[in-house]
């Protein structure tokens, strides 16, 4: 399985992209604007989407993808959310005000789109790789997500504030990678934790839950282009013996893994 990074920043600038991940050739893990970064023919191949939430930088390239593959497709986009995610877009997006009902378009029996609800601990399987809607806790309802394909997981945090039962259910998991967001500095931290995100001081509190004997990488993501270096710098400074095996560093938009 082969993870491509589209885009992980928290915000725009050039040559900064909002979330989005490419797994393989047919699947997206968000649809920020890093989904800008394919060209045509590559969102074409795209048959199913995970949203980790409603939340309009981990959504916006979502309505203009399906308008720019539509008609060139042969079976509906399956797009799958928590059911409240689901609701949003039904309200806010998708609701022929804002953009066309393309879950009703061009018919109901036949949508561009087709909305698909998952639940928190749930696995959808599709071939070999199954993604797995794991626990976040943010200011909307949240989900992120792991992914394997039969030796060890990828894990994408989603956008989150301290949150215990995700480390439960990571410590449970054979971890090759870690995603984990970390939107703001230090400096920030009280609307960090006000808005559901973690800075560096409240990231390094959480890291301390993983499991003693796990080692595997950790990667940066969600930062807000202004503070980027400054995250980065208060994340090296953690002084922090149980995570001396692990590799903490920023993620990278181009980056690719393979699990």
């Amino acid at each position: 399985m082969k993870i491509r990074v589209l885009g992980c920043s928290g915000a725009i600038a050039r040559g900064s992209h909002t979330t989005a991940f490419l797994v393989d050739e047919d699947i997206l893990i968000d649809a920020g604007t890093g989904v800008c970064e394919l060209e045509l023919e590559a969102m074409r191949r795209i048959d199913h989407v995970f949203l980790s939430h409603s939340h309009l930088d981990h959504i916006a390239a979502l309505p203009l993808m399906v308008d720019a593959i539509a008609s060139h497709r042969h079976a509906p986009l399956h797009v799958h959310a928590l059911p409240q995610t689901i609701d949003a877009l039904r309200t806010h997006i998708f609701n022929d005000v804002i953009w066309p009902d393309f879950s009703r378009l061009p018919s109901p029996e036949g949508p561009f789109i087709r909305f698909e609800a998952l639940a928190e601990g749930e696995t959808v399987t599709l071939g070999s790789r199954r993604i797995e809607a794991v626990s976040a806790s943010h200011s909307v309802p949240a989900v992120g997500y792991a992914l394997s394909d039969g030796d060890g997981c990828w894990v994408f945090s989603g956008d989150t504030g301290p949150n215990p039962a995700f480390w439960a259910r990571v410590n449970a998991l054979d971890v090759r990678a870690l995603v984990i967001e970390t939107a703001f500095s230090n400096r920030e931290s009280e609307l960090a934790r006000i808005s559901g995100h973690l800075a560096p001081r409240m990231l390094a509190e959480q890291l301390r839950l993983i499991a003693c004997k796990a080692c595997y990488p950790i990667y940066i993501t969600h930062t807000k282009p202004a503070e980027t270096e400054l995250i980065v710098q208060e994340i090296a400074a953690f002084d922090l013996p149980a995570l001396s095996g692990h590799d903490i560093r920023p993620l990278a938009a181009g980056q690719v893994f393979e699990i």
